[in-house]
């Protein structure tokens, strides 16, 4: 009976010990399991991510066709450096005469550059870049379907960097044009272009920001911002919607490589149609003017003015004759609204009245004296840009009749003679009381005020001669804040200068 169940015992434990061998050399060999393992993604989750790659699919189907490939040449003129001017020397070519080809003879070479461009008419009419076809002697288009046509220049403006170009075709692919005023940051869109010359690429990515100004592209910049890959080549492209509308023409990217950081800029649909419209129908750019210098409302600037938030533009100063004159708009009015629409900053207003219609009349609404003003504008076109004048170096030596102000210290003026109003830049004719010196590390300094800056007024009081300047800064504490009202290369600025 013992035996038995010693017998038992040592089967059970071999079986046991069998089964723990078998496990660890399966698990050491690699030994799985024929059974098929079950699915970790559900149905539901596959069928959203089938249909939305599905949608993303059809979305470049359609649009990739409009976006074409810009090829140009131009021809450069150089000249070789030559280490002496012996074939310039009269005796050399008095016994030689011209024979001999001058070194320094200008040596011609073609320059091909590469970018995108959208077609937005049936009728052959595509939207790129300025900076594309600028000083191009010959345009290629190169179509989707492999077909390539030579372009002429309709016209273009460097001030948003658009250009519109034409081929002669028919019954083309044009992609229609999109509501870029409804953009919202975070909705899904698409860059397609040619980076690289790598024709008809399609990247995706969301609408990062919108109405990025300042960025130092163009005169006039309302861009959209992206992070939908665009790279060299990329420029003219198209960014669309998820309708497969235009809303915008690719245009610039923020790098320190050269290459795509998640940073690109896109002139939007509204500006570059508005443009393109113009170039057509006028082969220039007709552009609005309301006829005010305006500056952004700083956090100083909007307690000086007694206004709650920083939105608006702060009109700096109103040219004689112009629209904002002949509607009553006044030095020191901040504009609230333009046409029923906030004025989010200064940039917003100007592309705002650029865009409007020549004859338009247009409410605004301006904050004057902690009060609310509604005035009645007509916009008009806006005249040809005069040349800023340039000013000269300032002096920085002491001269006779100046003045520095304890209260303003760090600040020496005088007053404006012929002889100044020449070195600054000035119209002879102007008159005040010129800045000649800033102290660094003055408060005066900080605030931003320039030797050359002309004094117009002290806390809103007028300051035309050195007396009114002596008067008005006796006045001022040494703890209170000061607003200035400067006039600097023709342009009227406020600044603050804050208390000690």
């Amino acid at each position: 009976m013992m035996n038995k169940k010693r017998f038992y015992f040592g089967a059970a434990f071999i079986l046991v010990l069998g089964v723990f061998v078998g496990l660890v050399l399966s698990s050491r060999l690699n030994i799985t399991s024929p059974l098929p393992a079950k699915s970790q993604i559900s149905s539901k989750s596959i069928d959203i991510l089938t249909q939305l790659s599905e949608a993303q699919s059809e979305v470049a189907a359609v649009a990739t066709p409009s976006v074409v490939n810009i090829s140009t040449t131009r021809v450069i003129k150089s000249r070789d450096e030559a280490p002496f001017d012996l074939f310039d020397d009269p005796f050399f070519r008095r016994f030689f005469g011209d024979q001999f080809p001058h070194p320094n003879a200008p040596k011609e070479h073609k320059e091909q550059s590469l970018g995108s461009g959208v077609i937005v008419s049936g009728d052959g009419y595509i939207v790129t870049n300025n900076h594309v076809i600028e000083k191009a002697q010959e345009i290629k288009v190169l179509l989707l379907n492999k077909k390539d046509y030579k372009a002429k220049v309709i016209g273009a403006d460097p001030k948003t960097d658009i250009a519109v170009i034409k081929i002669d075709a028919k019954d083309l692919p044009a992609l229609p044009w999109g509501d870029s005023d409804k953009l919202k940051v975070g909705e899904t869109v698409f860059a397609i272009g040619n980076p690289f010359g790598l024709n008809q690429t399609v990247t995706m990515g969301v609408i990062s920001a919108v109405g990025r100004a300042n960025v130092g592209i163009a005169d006039y910049e309302d861009f959209i911002q992206t992070d939908a890959a665009i790279n060299p080549g990329n420029s003219g492209g198209a960014l669309v919607n998820a309708r497969g509308e235009l809303i915008g023409i690719n245009t610039a990217i923020l790098s320190r490589t050269g290459g795509y950081q998640g940073i690109g800029f896109a002139v939007p649909s509204s500006m570059a149609r508005q443009v393109m419209d113009s170039l057509v129908k006028y082969k220039k750019v007709v552009r609005g003017w309301l006829g005010v210098s305006i500056q952004e409302v700083t956090s100083d600037l909007a307690e000086e003015f007694g206004v709650k938030d920083l939105k608006g533009a702060l009109v700096s100063g109103v040219m004689k004759g112009s629209p904002a004159e002949k509607a009553g708009i006044k030095q020191g009015d901040l504009i609230l609204q333009y046409d029923g629409r906030v004025v989010e900053d200064t940039g917003h207003l100007r592309n705002m009245v650029s865009q409007t219609p020549i004859g338009s009349k247009i409410k605004v609404k301006v904050f004057r004296q902690k009060k609310e003003i509604e005035l009645d504008v007509v916009i008009a076109e806006l005249p040809k840009k005069i040349a800023e004048a340039s000013t000269g170096e300032p002096d920085s030596g002491a001269a006779p009749n100046e003045e520095e102000s304890t209260a303003l210290a760090g600040l020496v003026v005088r007053q404006l003679t012929p002889d100044l109003a020449q070195r600054y830049g000035y119209d002879e004719a102007e008159r005040g009381v010129v800045v000649i010196k800033v102290e660094a590390g003055s408060r005066v300094a900080d605030s931003g005020v320039k030797p050359g800056d002309i004094i117009l007024q002290i806390n809103q009081k007028n300051v035309a001669t050195m007396e009114e300047y002596k008067k008005m800064a006796s006045k001022i504490k040494g703890k209170e804040r000061i607003l200035l009202l400067l006039r600097r290369k023709g342009q009227d600025l406020f600044v603050t200068v804050r208390p000690e």
